[in-house]
């Protein structure tokens, strides 16, 4: 079995020293690179090297350079995604986002582990768990979401927040770890800004 195939099957898979991993990595990191590089206002250039990266887009979607991800073909963006600045996507595993989801600047979606054990760890081993993400949901700045976390639909996750678990629909959840401070209610549309 291939690191590869290792990878994808959620095991333990030799991410350092892999010579068919380090070349799709690079793949990907040049695209990152000349997507970082490319003037703002030229978006059908950002468009077109964003489409070569990204496994699976929609017809809307807008991401804010900087961006880095590992490969690139393990992403899957929802209708009307929006990313700010400086979003880091660690797609060792499938990321997959829904419909309008909007996340603000220095976020970060990480796949990808690390043995506790220092022996597998120093070998180069790494584990990917996938990350999904739910439609209508606002991911507020400096959010980590971590490997294996599924977060619901309609779910505001606050500023700063490190997402280690599971969070459910019609939540806002905030905090390090992240938990589920109230339900989205009725009254929250009759509000313009909440200090959660």
């Amino acid at each position: 079995m291939t690191e590869k195939e290792k990878m994808k099957k959620q095991m333990l898979y030799d991410a350092n020293y892999d010579k068919q991993l380090i070349k799709e990595r690079e793949y990907a990191k040049d695209l990152c690179f000349d997507f970082n590089n490319t003037r703002p206002s030229d978006t059908e250039k950002q468009q077109k090297i964003l489409k070569k990266l990204i496994g699976k887009t929609k017809d809307s979607f807008c991401i804010t350079a900087p961006f880095w991800c590992d490969y690139g073909y393990n992403i899957e963006l929802g209708e009307n995604f929006y990313a700010n600045h400086n979003l880091v996507i660690l797609d060792g595993a499938k990321v997959t986002f829904g419909d309008n989801v909007f996340i603000a600047p220095n976020c970060g979606f990480h796949t990808a582990g690390h043995p506790i054990d220092f022996e597998r760890r120093n070998q180069g081993l790494e584990y990917a768990y996938p990350i999904t993400v739910g439609d209508n949901v606002w991911i507020g700045a400096g959010v980590n979401v971590l490997p294996g976390v599924k977060i619901g639909n309609n779910v505001v996750i606050g500023s700063g927040s490190v997402v280690t678990k599971n969070i459910p629909d019609d939540s806002v959840a905030v905090g390090n770890p992240c938990r589920v401070i109230r339900k989205i209610t009725e009254e929250d549309k009759k509000r313009c800004y909440d200090r959660i």
